[in-house]
C-alpha cells in the first residue's frame, strides 16, 4: 500500500512516501524551486517521490494532505462574528482556503488522474493532529505526552495529546488568536528581521543579551491553569488585520503582526538594515526567557493531565532548540523525541502517517533515526557532470579516491590545515538542518572560523552560530546533561574544559547545537569525523548547510556552483575530490592553526553581533 503525504498552499511545502508503513521518500519543494520556505503546491517534491519509490501515480492507494478546510467552522464562524476581521483578511484566507478546496482537481491534473478518483483517495488531515503524528508515530516510544506548538494551522496553535501504540487522542487544544508562535513573530519582526523562518536569528542572538526586557514581554501573555495561556492581544494585530500569508511567485511573506502599542511598551523598532544594538539584543534575551517559561508551561500542564515521563513535541516552536535541550530540567519529561522536520514541512509526513495508523489502524513499525530520506547522486552522475564542465574546471585540481577511509583521511588532513570543505555525500537530509550530507565542515580548534565562514562563505550576519558533529560514543566527553540527538534539533552545554578546544562552535553563552553522529546511521560522515579525531584528538567536526543565502543544495551543480562563488577550499563530492586554485587567497591566513588563548581573537574582540557582512 502506497500513502503519498503532501503539506501544499502554507510554507515549507513537502510530499512523502510511505509503503506499507515504512517511509520511502521525504523531500521539500524548497530544494528543488530554491526558494527558502517556498509555498505553494509541492509538484516537484511529488514527482521525486514516485520516481524514488518506483511508483506511478496510479499505484497511490492514499492521498494524505495536512490541512482540513472544515475544521472548526463554528469557531471561525464565532471569531467573525465577535471580533469582526478587515476585509483583506477575510480575502485573503478565503482564497487560501479555495486553494486548498481545490486540491483533488490540481493533484488530478499535475499527475494525470481523474479528479473523482482523487476524491476517493483523498484524507484531509487537520494541520495539528498531522503535527502530533509526525513526531509520536515515527518516535521510539510506545506510549507519551504528545505536543504542537505553532503559529497556526486549521485555527488552532497549541495541542495537547496522548499517544499509545497506533492511536492518538487529543486532550486539549489552544485556537486562534492565541499563539506562542505569533508572540516569537511578532519580536522576531519588532526587531528587524522581517522574512519567512527568521525566528532563529532571534534565537542565535539571544545569548549575547542581558534579559532585560522580560518584565515587559511577560506583559504580553498571560499563563492560565493546566498550562493554558492567552495573548494580550492590544499588543498584536494577526486577529484584526490578519497575518495571513501571501506567496507571490512561490516566495512566503507575512506582514507585520504587531501593533503599535509594542513599540511604546520596548521603543522603535528596528529597520532590517539598521545595526543592531545592546537593547535589541537584550530584547532577544528576554524573548528567549518568557517564550521558555511559556513553553514549560504548556508542557508542564500536559505532564500533568497523561502522567508520562517521556515527550513527542513538534510544530513550528519545536525548532527552537535552546528550548528543547532544556526540557528534562524545566519539566517532569525525562526523555524527548522530535524528528528533523518538525515545522510544516513535517506536517506531510505526519498525514501519511495519520492515515496509516490512527485512519486504518495498522500497526507501527517504523522509527525515524536518521534524516536521510532525499535523493542521492552517485559517482557516474558526478562524473558526467564534471565531463560536461567547460571554463570552470580551470578553477579547481580533481583528484579522485576510491577506498572510502582514505578519503575520509585526506579530507581531514585538509581540515587540519584550515581548510573549509564542502561535502557532498549521499541521500539529501529531511529537514532544516544539514546532517553530514550537504555540510560545510570545518575545523572546530580554529577561533577564528566562524566569522570566517559567516562573511566570506555564508554571507551573513557574524553573530550566527555554527553547530558541533561529535562522534555519538564521546558525546559525554564534551558537553553536559546531553542526550543522543542525531537531528541537531537540542542545544547543551559544552563542558567547561572543552570551550577552548572547540570555540569555533560554542557559542558566547558557552553551549553548543550539537549533533550525534553515529557509525550505524551514517557510515561515511561518522568515519570522517573518527579520521579527524585521530589526526587531532578531537571528534568534533563544524557542521553548517551546504548554502550560501538559498535552500540548502541539492543536485551536484548546486554544490559545484556554491562552491565557486565562495571561498570554500575543497569540494567532495562522491570519491571526487575538487581543490580551489588560487595564488593568493584571501583565506591563507587559515593555513597554520592559531596558539590555543583563553581570550578571544582581536577580530572578536572589536566585531558587534549586528556588524554587517559585506562580499570581498
Amino acid at each position: 500500500m502506497n500513502i503519498l503525504g503532501l503539506n501544499a498552499y502554507h510554507a515549507d511545502v513537502s510530499a512523502v512516501l510511505v509503503r506499507n508503513g515504512q517511509l520511502v521518500a521525504a523531500v521539500e519543494e524548497e530544494r528543488f524551486r530554491r526558494i527558502k520556505h517556498v509555498a505553494g503546491f509541492p509538484a516537484e517534491a511529488i514527482r521525486v517521490c514516485l520516481e524514488m519509490g518506483g511508483v506511478s501515480a496510479d499505484e497511490i492507494d492514499h492521498f494524505a494532505v495536512s490541512r482540513d478546510p472544515r475544521a472548526h467552522l463554528w469557531r471561525k464562524a464565532w471569531f467573525a462574528l465577535r471580533r469582526r476581521p478587515g476585509l483583506d483578511m477575510v480575502r485573503r484566507r478565503l482564497k487560501n482556503q479555495g486553494q486548498v478546496g481545490g486540491l483533488p482537481g490540481t493533484i488530478a491534473e499535475r499527475l494525470d488522474l481523474k479528479e473523482s478518483d482523487v476524491k476517493q483517495r483523498l484524507h484531509w488531515v487537520e494541520h495539528h493532529p498531522a503535527h502530533l503524528a509526525s513526531s509520536f508515530f515515527l518516535s521510539p516510544f510506545e506510549d507519551a505526552a504528545v505536543c504542537a506548538i505553532d503559529g497556526f494551522g486549521d485555527f488552532v496553535s497549541t495541542s495537547l495529546a496522548q499517544g499509545r501504540g497506533n492511536r492518538l487522542e487529543i486532550l486539549r487544544r489552544v485556537f486562534f488568536p492565541h499563539s506562542l508562535g505569533e508572540l516569537y513573530l511578532a519580536v522576531t519582526q519588532f526587531l528587524g528581521f522581517p522574512n519567512y523562518g527568521d525566528e532563529f536569528k532571534v534565537m542565535g542572538l539571544a545569548p549575547y543579551g542581558n534579559p532585560d526586557f522580560v518584565p515587559q514581554l511577560r506583559s504580553l501573555v498571560n499563563l492560565k491553569d493546566d498550562g493554558g495561556f492567552e495573548l494580550d492581544l492590544s499588543y498584536f494585530q494577526h486577529w484584526s488585520r490578519g497575518d495571513s500569508m501571501t506567496f507571490e511567485g512561490g516566495r512566503p511573506n507575512i506582514g507585520p503582526v504587531y501593533s503599535p502599542r509594542l513599540e511604546e511598551l520596548l521603543g522603535p523598532a528596528r529597520r532590517p538594515d539598521d545595526d543592531l544594538e545592546t537593547r535589541h539584543e537584550a530584547i532577544a534575551a528576554s524573548l528567549q526567557v518568557v517564550f521558555e517559561e511559556a513553553a514549560f508551561h504548556v508542557l508542564r500542564g500536559l505532564h500533568q493531565a497523561t502522567g508520562a515521563e517521556r515527550l513527542c513535541l513538534a510544530g513550528g516552536c519545536a525548532m527552537n532548540s535552546v528550548a528543547n535541550g532544556k526540557i528534562r530540567e524545566k519539566t517532569p519529561f525525562r526523555e524527548v523525541y522530535v524528528q528533523p522536520a518538525a515545522a510544516d514541512n513535517g506536517t506531510a509526513l505526519g498525514a501519511a502517517y495519520w492515515v496509516w495508523n490512527q485512519v486504518l489502524g495498522r500497526d507501527r513499525g517504523f522509527r525515524m533515526n536518521h534524516a536521510l530520506w532525499g535523493p542521492a547522486f552517485d559517482d557516474g552522475q558526478i562524473g558526467e557532470a564534471l565531463d560536461k564542465l567547460d571554463s570552470e574546471r580551470k578553477r579547481f585540481s580533481l583528484q579522485r579516491i576510491h577506498d572510502q577511509k582514505q578519503l575520509c583521511r585526506r579530507t581531514a588532513r585538509a581540515l587540519t590545515e584550515g581548510q573549509v570543505v564542502g561535502w557532498f555525500q549521499g541521500r539529501m537530509e529531511w529537514g532544516a538542518r544539514a546532517l553530514g550530507n550537504r555540510s560545510i565542515l570545518a575545523d572546530p580548534r580554529r577561533r577564528d572560523m566562524r566569522e570566517i565562514i559567516n562573511t566570506k562563505i555564508k554571507f551573513r550576519e557574524r553573530f550566527r552560530p555554527f553547530a558541533p558533529a561529535v562522534l555519538e560514543e564521546r558525546l559525554d566527553d564534551y558537553f553536559e546533561g546531553a542526550v543522543v540527538d542525531p537531528f541537531m534539533i537540542q542545544v547543551y552545554p559544552v563542558r567547561p574544559d572543552k570551550r577552548e578546544v572547540i570555540p569555533a562552535v560554542t557559542h558566547v553563552d558557552g553551549s553548543g547545537r550539537l549533533q550525534t553522529v553515529g557509525r550505524a546511521d551514517n557510515p561515511v560522515f561518522w568515519q570522517l569525523i573518527r579520521e579527524f579525531e585521530e589526526l587531532t584528538g578531537v571528534p568534533v567536526l563544524l557542521n553548517t548547510s551546504f548554502n550560501e543565502n538559498e535552500p540548502i543544495v541539492h543536485r551536484f551543480h548546486e554544490a559545484l556552483d556554491c562552491f565557486l562563488r565562495t571561498d570554500m577550499d575543497l569540494l567532495v563530492a562522491g570519491s571526487f575530490i575538487l581543490e580551489k586554485r588560487q595564488e593568493a587567497s584571501s583565506v591563507d591566513s587559515r593555513r597554520e592553526p592559531r596558539a590555543k588563548s583563553g581570550s578571544e581573537s582581536e577580530t572578536e574582540q572589536t566585531v558587534r553581533p549586528g556588524a554587517k557582512p559585506s562580499k570581498p
